[in-house]
């Protein structure tokens, strides 16, 4: 009786202390936060990850040595295959406003009687460089030039320059230079000829135009296969702006003559025929202005030139950028292939 009792009580004692141990590791567990554990385990994983990632990639590097070679070798022999592009630029200045001194002088007394004839007389060089310039830029302007100075073959169809022979080499495929016909295959609405608008989005995209806004001087740049070409236009780009804006000046200085001599005739009043008649003067030395100097606009200050070097393509950079390219895109594809076949 007495062993049976004892044995009881041991077993209940065994059994109480199993589970105070147990609640005593619980507590001290608790003791420990659990933002802090869980750093730990992130920081070992990332260990184990890192290693993983450092082990796949030495483990691949051939391949990836394999594919970042195809990638060089093919960005090398793309930018050997780019022909070379020239870039000329002209730098210009705005007209003084030695046309304009006499009717401005007019404008603060006469200036509403003069916005009924349509004489600008508040219009400084700058204003008219920065009209002139939104002129150039115009789908009506780019359209009336390429025309004008017969160029679309040239904008549209050259393939490259060839400097030995100094002439441009042009895309058959596209231009047949013995026949001079266009035989391009290209969908509707397009036809084998290039539209005027398909000719003025080709050449915006090889002129650019700068102003710089403390002295408006206008620097004007165009690129193209041959240097020659590029020189050659912007010399006619000039030429043709302050043309087109002198043409414009002289035409609204006539209407405005015609308009201030019908209203000469019909007032007899003696102050506003003076008036009248000091506004036609100004328009007469308007015209006469126009007619005596070529560079009405824009004065020329650097000309246009033939440029040695070419501006792009940058083929260094390019073989640089297809090489890291090539390796990234190696590193990426060994990584995906490892992970894919780790889940599986």
């Amino acid at each position: 009786m007495d062993n049976s009792l004892r044995c009881f009580v041991t077993f209940w004692i065994m059994k109480y202390r199993d589970k105070l141990s147990m609640s005593t590791e619980i507590k001290n567990y608790g003791d420990v936060k659990f933002p802090e554990m869980q750093t730990q385990v992130n920081q070992v994983n990332d260990e184990i990850d890192v290693g993983e990632l450092f082990s796949v990639i030495w483990q691949g590097k051939w391949l990836i040595i394999a594919i970042t070679a195809v990638f060089a070798l093919g960005s090398v022999l793309f930018a050997l295959m780019q022909p070379n592009v020239y870039k000329s630029e002209v730098v210009l200045a705005p007209a003084s406003d030695e046309q304009g001194g006499g009717l401005s002088a007019l404008a603060s007394q006469f200036g509403g009687l003069a916005s009924m004839a349509g004489i600008n007389i508040g219009n400084s060089s700058l204003e008219d460089a920065q009209l002139a310039i939104e002129v150039i830029k115009s789908r009506d302007f780019i359209t009336n030039f390429i025309e004008k100075h017969d160029i679309l073959v040239d904008l549209m169809a050259v393939e490259y320059w060839d400097m030995e022979q100094d002439s441009v080499i042009y895309k058959t495929d596209d231009y047949d230079p013995i026949a001079q016909k266009w035989v391009r295959n290209v969908d509707l609405p397009y036809k084998p000829k290039p539209s005027p608008l398909e000719a003025y989005e080709a050449f915006s995209e090889l002129m650019n135009i700068s102003v710089a806004k403390e002295t408006g001087i206008v620097t004007i740049s165009f690129e193209h296969f041959s240097p020659k070409l590029a020189k050659t236009w912007l010399e006619w780009l000039v030429e043709d702006i302050n043309k087109e804006m002198k043409e414009r000046d002289v035409a609204e200085a006539v209407r405005s003559s015609k308009f201030l001599n019908k209203q000469i005739s019909l007032t007899n009043v003696a102050d506003i025929r003076s008036i009248l008649y000091k506004l036609i003067e100004e328009q007469a030395k308007t015209i006469m202005f126009a007619e005596v100097r070529d560079e009405y606009v824009f004065k020329t200050i650097d000309p246009a030139f033939v440029p040695e070097e070419k501006f792009k393509p940058k083929r260094a950079v390019i073989s640089i950028l297809g090489t890291f390219f090539g390796g990234a895109i190696s590193v990426l594809f060994l990584l995906a292939l490892h992970f894919n076949r780790k889940r599986s």
